[in-house]
């Protein structure tokens, strides 16, 4: 997890994708509109993850506190994120919580919980993600 977000610090989205198993899956059950709930495979992340740096410059993840588990290939991770908004210039602070498991040095699974709205905010989506949630409206 700690060489994930060095790499996000980094702005290198591919070597993020790299750390996936071939089938590992990426996880986001607060997702709403048009965001994806659930990835499946290295080259989904990879596709996910591509944009990222263009939408959401992260500056700093000045803490991460790890708790481990009873299963030795799982922990949940608690980071905060700071930054700015490309699309806006907005402040981009967002708390995260990660369920990550790793097998041979992958990731199989990895389940990350984070706020849509503020997400949105940031990025100057909210209006975009708030017509989503209205009745008739598909994902």
């Amino acid at each position: 997890m700690r060489r994930l977000l060095d790499l996000v610090l980094a702005k290198d989205m591919d070597a993020v994708a790299d750390l996936w198993a071939e089938d590992g899956t990426a996880e986001f059950p607060f997702a709403s509109g048009a965001s994806p709930r659930r990835l499946a495979g290295r080259e989904e992340v990879r596709a996910y993850l591509t944009g990222f740096p263009e939408v959401f410059d992260v500056r700093e993840i000045p803490a991460i506190t790890v708790h481990t588990t009873e299963r030795a290939d799982t922990a949940v991770v608690e980071y905060h994120a700071n930054g700015h908004s490309v699309r806006t210039g907005e402040a981009y602070r967002m708390d995260y919580i990660v369920v990550i498991t790793v097998r041979d040095g992958l990731i199989t699974r990895f389940r990350d919980y984070w706020n849509p709205l503020a997400n949105a905010a940031a990025a100057g989506a909210l209006p975009e993600l708030l017509d989503s949630l209205r009745p008739g409206t598909g994902r």
